[in-house]
């Protein structure tokens, strides 16, 4: 795979590191009643609430532990309440309080990026380097009906600001690279030049690893090679006047301890246009408007990234040895739209807006030793979704508030293999009180959201609603059925109350986020041993409920520490049994020392053992196959400001050389010595160290 090179090298940086004739001053933060000016901090646990506790947000600029992140699951790990199902060591999985999928709406600066593997091997957080985005906000539960196809567990929102450029500074920048064992090596470059007019800005990134060890020593199946370009052209005629075009390539590889395929390639193209003009009347405050395409093109193969199976066959009446080479690639082009307005009268603000999304899935696969099994490639579905909403916000006064809305979606899928469509009308809505009592540092809301939603392409594609659909060809490829259970699934409804509360007080501070919610025709996977990689779909009611909480204390002007922990349930009440897939209850333990040039940090993470598990459940990318234990790792890190501009962070991941596996977790593909329901291990003790310059 060929990949662009960056003039951006450790010796680059290093140079640039003893330079002292570009600086950016850090703005001081406040802890407690002291100010200081502060290195950067590695994220070690729970993120700032923003507002109330119902909003996280993130910078993504910031290192986290473990080791800076790969991709969007990578960092989004970081934050309560989120896991990750492995495949290796890049492009996990998310999941949010067990839900996982189309449940989680995974956003780019508003738009949407979905992949195109009916298995998942490219997941949408798998297309996005978090460095190269500004903020990272999440919304817990249905919460807002401002996207497209609402959400029902979280929205995810990782978003690059406007430039704000001058004459006195046309320009700033970032740059960044990480070292770390195993071959660990990234790149990342963010520069922008302009003024108050105008702007291009730049985002490049390149990362690479070899295969990582567990704790034992043993060498897992997890390399990966991956890049990123993405630029953009901001035009700002007026104050309240912003117009950007931005346009984006980047590509990958990725080997997948816990897949019969790897990936070899992850193209990525994209195209967007927005739009943007603030304070047209004293009651229209903003009209918003963007349009973005995006093109996924992605391969799996057997063989690019390990050594072929072998098969035997009848050649001319002779049996002969050959690999059994095979790959598949599939594509999706996707075109979201989205225009908006946002008026305010008084006490009451509304934004209000209509969106659209089409997208069309193609694939064809090859077969190296049986050619005549071949198929070209074909589209196979298309997906369209029109909507309209409305979000509302009246303040009763400065310290209470009632926020609500409501959207409906009109949804259509084809099949263009057999002709079967499916339509749907999917309406949600929500409200929500939030209240401040400032006397006290205390905020708190209570919320009650809505959502129903339509069978993804994952959920319709991958799967059958009748174990006699769909057979396993002799070379042990599984064939896709194509949308057989189109029409035999439910919407899924989903309604839940979303509770939570912050505050703070003189040298503590508190937070906790808790729901329950009720899921009717929940759409479940189910496995067995002969249709393994074709799991039955089927609808169930279900139950959940959980919460994510912290507490945290100041001891010192430079001593702090916060303890938080994340628990999630759920129950299939059809069947009488657990959801699947659910990651058990988590703690996380961070101390750390804050002075003007360094800080040091330990995290120790400790996971209980899952008891309440459905074995062979699940959904497209895993499902339960026995109990998992309890384990827990420490990290340690460091940060020293070298100059205003510069900094580096060190850490150390698995300080004690662990072995483990997460309950969420792909088993290991048998061609690397993994028994059927063996799970691979996660990487053992893991040096790392991130120099990042600002200018």
């Amino acid at each position: 795979m060929a990949q662009p090179k960056f003039l951006l090298q450790p010796l680059t940086v290093a140079i640039l590191a003893a330079s002292n004739t570009i600086m950016a001053w850090a703005e001081p933060v406040q802890h407690g009643q002291a100010h200081v000016s502060l290195a950067p901090i590695v994220v070690t646990a729970q993120p700032p609430n923003q507002g109330n506790g119902l909003v996280v947000q993130a910078d993504p600029k910031q290192p986290i532990q473990p080791i800076p992140a790969t991709d969007g699951a990578d960092y989004l790990q970081s934050i309560m309440g989120f896991n990750a199902i492995k495949n290796g060591g890049t492009n996990g999985d998310v999941t949010f309080r067990g839900m996982f999928g189309s449940r989680i709406k995974i956003l780019t600066d508003g738009t949407e990026n979905l992949g195109a593997c009916p298995a998942r091997m490219d997941a949408p957080t798998s297309y996005i380097q978090p460095e190269s985005f500004d903020k990272i906000t999440v919304i817990k539960g249905p919460q807002t009906v401002q996207y497209a196809n609402t959400g029902s567990a979280a929205t995810v929102v990782f978003e690059r600001e406007p430039e704000k450029l001058t004459q006195e500074k046309p320009y700033r920048g970032q740059a960044s690279v990480v070292v770390g064992s195993y071959g660990r090596l990234d790149h990342n470059v963010e520069v922008a030049a302009g003024d108050e007019s105008k702007y291009a800005r730049l985002n490049a990134n390149r990362s690479v690893a070899d295969d990582y060890q567990d704790g034992d020593g043993q060498s897992v199946h997890s390399n990966w090679k991956r890049w990123n370009a993405d630029l953009a052209l901001g035009w700002k005629p007026t104050d309240d006047s912003w117009l950007e075009l931005r346009a984006g390539k980047g590509d990958g590889e990725a080997a997948y301890a816990g897949r019969s395929m790897d990936g070899s390639q992850f193209k990525r193209e994209s195209l967007g246009l927005h739009a943007e003009q603030n304070n047209l009347t004293e009651v229209v405050k903003k009209l918003e408007a963007q349009i973005d395409y995006s093109y996924n093109d992605h391969i799996m193969d057997n063989f690019r990234l390990r050594a072929a199976p072998m098969t035997t066959m009848n050649m001319h009446g002779m049996q002969m040895t050959v690999p059994n080479k095979m790959e598949m690639e599939v594509a999706r082009r996707t075109l979201n739209s989205r225009l908006a307005v946002t008026t305010d009268w008084d006490r009451f603000s509304v934004v209000s807006g209509v969106d659209s999304q089409r997208n069309t899935h193609g694939g064809n696969m090859i077969m190296y030793a049986m050619p005549s099994m071949n198929s070209p490639f074909a589209n196979d579905l298309k997906f369209q979704s029109y909507g309209a909403f409305s979000e509302w916000t009246y303040n009763i006064d400065p310290d209470q508030k009632w926020v609500a809305g409501a959207r409906v979606d009109q949804v259509k899928i084809d099949s263009l293999k057999n002709g079967k469509s499916r339509s749907d009308s999917n309406p949600s809505g929500f409200i929500r009180i939030e209240k401040t009592l400032p006397e006290h540092g205390f905020k708190t809301y209570a919320g009650l959201g809505y959502v129903e939603r339509s069978p993804d392409f994952w959920e319709l594609y991958s799967t059958s609603t009748d174990r006699g659909v769909g057979s396993t060809d002799m070379m042990g490829m599984t064939t896709y059925r194509m949308l057989d259970n189109l029409d035999n699934l439910n919407n899924e409804r989903t309604a839940q109350l979303d509770v939570g509360f912050q505050a703070e007080h003189g040298t503590w501070n508190t937070w906790a986020s808790a729901y329950a919610g009720l899921i009717k025709d929940f759409i479940l996977l189910q496995y067995n041993g002969a249709n393994e990689r074709y799991p039955l779909a089927r609808n169930v009611d279900a139950s959940i409920a959980g919460a994510e909480a912290g507490i945290g204390y100041q001891f010192s002007d430079h001593v702090q520490a916060d303890l938080s922990g994340m628990y999630a349930w759920g129950k299939n009440t059809s069947d009488g049994r657990p959801l699947p897939q659910i990651a058990p209850l988590e703690a996380r333990i961070n101390l750390r020392y804050v002075d003007e040039k360094y800080s040091l940090g330990l995290l120790w993470r400790a996971v209980a053992k899952q008891d309440r598990i459905s074995l062979n459940e699940g959904n497209v990318v895993g499902y339960d196959m026995n109990e998992s234990k309890a384990f827990n790792t420490l990290a340690l890190n460091g940060t020293y400001k070298l100059t205003d501009a510069v900094d580096v962070s060190v850490g150390v991941d698995n300080v004690l050389n662990q072995t483990y596996t997460e309950h969420l977790n792909k088993a290991g593909a048998s061609m690397f010595g993994y028994a059927a329901s063996e799970q691979f291990n996660n990487i053992g003790r893991n040096y790392w160290m991130r120099m990042s310059m600002k200018f």
